[in-house]
């Protein structure tokens, strides 16, 4: 092993709306300090409950994925499992999530956009 991992960084024009999003989504806490990190206008964090961090940073000509584009592609996505998709996609369009692919067919996912343009899922699991 080489390294471990540290945070996953997305960037976004505002660092702190797309933390707080992300904490109504998992929870946890918003620009908790860490030696890690400085926080600023231009970075922003969000330790979850189950130890994964994700930390957002301020791109000045960011360009969301239009996904499925490959002109502009998702470059990467997060997917998170919940027990009731149903619930949970009424919950994220209600934190500012647009649906990018519902689960027309019954597969168990939905494609999500974060408020950034980020795609994500919720899977049932």
């Amino acid at each position: 092993m080489i390294a471990d991992l540290q945070c996953v960084v997305l960037d976004c024009p505002d660092p702190g709306q797309l933390a707080e999003f992300y904490q109504s989504l998992l929870g946890g806490a918003v620009n908790q300090q860490d030696r890690r990190w400085a926080l600023d206008e231009d970075w922003a964090t969000l330790h979850s409950p189950s130890g994964l961090v994700l930390a957002f940073q301020r791109a000045a000509d960011y360009r969301p994925p239009q996904w499925p584009d490959p002109d502009r592609p998702q470059q990467f996505h997060l997917d998170f499992g919940v027990p009731d998709l149903d619930r949970a996609h009424e919950k994220v369009l209600a934190l500012g999530a647009t649906v990018l692919d519902a689960d027309a067919d019954g597969r168990g996912w939905c494609v999500y956009a974060d408020p950034a343009g980020h795609p994500f899922c919720l899977v049932r699991h």
